[in-house]
Formats: structure tokens, sequence, C-alpha cells
């Protein structure tokens, strides 16, 4: 397989982020102590924040014993439930703030971003048990349509609650819309091997992200939680939104799931978005490419919470 050439498949634009990026979270930042990873992390984020757009009204409490934040611009019965990325070892409420309130201000949603429990400090599968408790308790108290949304980990935590949900929650979940997740595809092979080295998020990146993700223990080979292509039974899901970076070891588990979801019977879409690089929502307010990404995001939150499918058409 030959090497992806990204000073072609990437912009000037998207350059410009990865440059100012880099220079605020290292390349290597995962050969950091977690302590100095989380510090430079909350640092970019903090360089990347657009800020809350007017009129958003944001409060803290917790869900199920789970730090939540609530965003709410206009009365509304749909309650999207955001899990934000970082490898299960970063993020939090703050680091995702701002993308959280836009999506909020721009689909008139709810939107509760939850703080689950982060590695090394507790392990799988306690960051899914944080994810789904808090799911759970939003559940019981916003009675309307839940939308699941998450970036990264976070797709891959919303992917997992969803699946659980459907015995669990059976009902509440309208739609789910996953921004380049760790679904558990076969590292070895497909984008996990032609983008091993692409920028922002590496091969050996995911190999220490699963490593401490685990502790002492060995993945699950067969836990829908870890990884929710491992399930053998996707029928029943919601309609399902798979945005992916083309430049990105993960992109193929977009493909891979949208395929399982067809196959099951189900309805779901896979958009793997021509140059774009991992974690590109930041990029958002410095390229123009990385701005359709997020539209689609919102587009795909708004639409699957109204209950449409705008889709038909979509290539596969």
């Amino acid at each position: 397989m030959s090497t992806p050439d990204y000073d072609q498949l990437i912009d000037a634009e998207t350059w410009a982020y990865i440059a100012r990026l880099d220079a605020a979270y290292p390349p290597d930042a995962v050969e950091m102590t977690i302590r100095e990873q989380r510090h430079v992390y909350d640092q970019m984020c903090r360089i990347f924040d657009q800020g809350r757009p007017e009129g958003i009204v944001v409060r803290d409490m917790p869900y199920g014993a789970v730090p939540c934040r609530i965003y709410e611009k206009a009365a509304t019965d749909v309650t999207v439930v955001y899990y934000h990325g970082g490898g299960f070892v970063v993020g939090g409420l703050d680091s995702h703030d701002d993308i959280c309130a836009a999506i909020c201000d721009r689909t008139g949603y709810r939107v509760i971003s939850v703080e689950y429990s982060l590695a090394p400090e507790v392990v799988f599968p306690g960051c899914f048990n944080d994810a789904y408790a808090a799911f759970e308790a939003i559940a019981k108290v916003h009675p309307g349509p839940i939308m699941m949304a998450g970036d990264s980990a976070g797709g891959n935590l919303a992917a997992a609650v969803t699946h659980q949900a459907r015995t669990g929650v059976p009902g509440r979940i309208v739609g789910q819309v996953l921004i380049y997740p760790g679904l558990g595809g076969d590292l070895g092979q497909g984008s996990y091997v032609e983008h091993a080295n692409a920028p922002q998020l590496t091969a050996a990146d995911l190999a220490f992200y699963h490593k401490v993700r685990v502790g002492d223990g060995a993945p699950p080979t067969d836990d829908p939680r870890f990884a929710p292509l491992c399930d053998t039974d996707f029928s029943g899901l919601p309609p399902s939104v798979l945005i992916t970076a083309e430049c990105d070891p993960l992109a193929g588990d977009g493909g891979a799931y949208r395929d399982k979801v067809l196959g099951a019977g189900g309805q779901a879409v896979w958009f793997n978005e021509p140059g774009m690089v991992h974690g590109c929502l930041r990029a958002r307010g410095m390229s123009t490419r990385a701005a359709a990404f997020f539209d689609k995001v919102v587009d795909g939150i708004g639409a699957l919470g109204r209950g449409e499918w705008p889709y038909a058409n979509a290539p596969d």
C-alpha cells in the first residue's frame, strides 16, 4: 500500500491549522506524562475555543452522579447527549464547550455534555459505565427524543451506549451522529495501515490510548461496550450518520459501521471528508473544509432529531 501524499490531500488552510495546533499540543504528546498531556491539551483547547453564541443558557449538574453540562437556547423536546473525544485520557466539559454550545445554537436542541471518568485513573469498563449511567439519568429527566453524538473516543461511547440502550432504555434514541469515531476496526488493514502515520493521529498514538484504556488487562475482543464493531447484532439501531476524516487511521471504521447497520436493515450513511484530519472540529474557524465538516455534523443532528432522513441519494 502506497504512502498517501498528504501535501496533495491536505489544503493550505488545514496545514495552517495543523501547524498552529502542533505548536500547542505537540505530535509526540503521548510520550509525556498523563498530567503533562492533560495540561497541554487543555491549553490547546483554550487557544481554539470560539466561545459561546449569545442566548445560550449553560449550567453544570450531575446526571447519574456523572458531571454534565447542559446547553439550552429555547424550549425543545429534543436532547442531544454528547461525549467528548480525547483518547479516553484527556478532555472534559471545558475542552468541547464551544462545540456543544454551537450545536445547541444551530439546532435549537438541548445539548448535555457528559464528563465521563478518564484513564488511567479509571479503566474499561469505567468510562462506559459513566457514559451509560449519565444517559439513563438523562432519559429519565428529559422525556423527549434523544440524539446521541460524540467525537473520537466520544463517538465510541455514543455508539456503545446506543447499542446497550436497545434493551436497557428501548425506543428513546432517535439517531446518532458519530464524528471520526474509534469503533474497534481491524488494526491490520484499511485506513489503519494506509494512514498509520497521518498528521494529528497515528497508529502509535492509538496503541498508546488502547493500552491506557485497559490498564493491566488485555483489550476485550468481543465486547461491544469496548468496540461497537464487535457486536454480533446490528438490528434495531437508530438512524446513524458517520462523518470521518480522510487522513485518519480511524476513517475506515465509519464505512465498516455503516455497512453493518445497512446489512441489518437499518439506516446509515458515511461521509469520509476529503483532506480532513482527526480532530478537525477545532479547525472550523480556520479551514473552509473543516467548516463544511462541522455543517455536516450539525445538519445530521438537526435532521435526525426531527425524525428526518435526508440521505436517500447519498453516495455509497
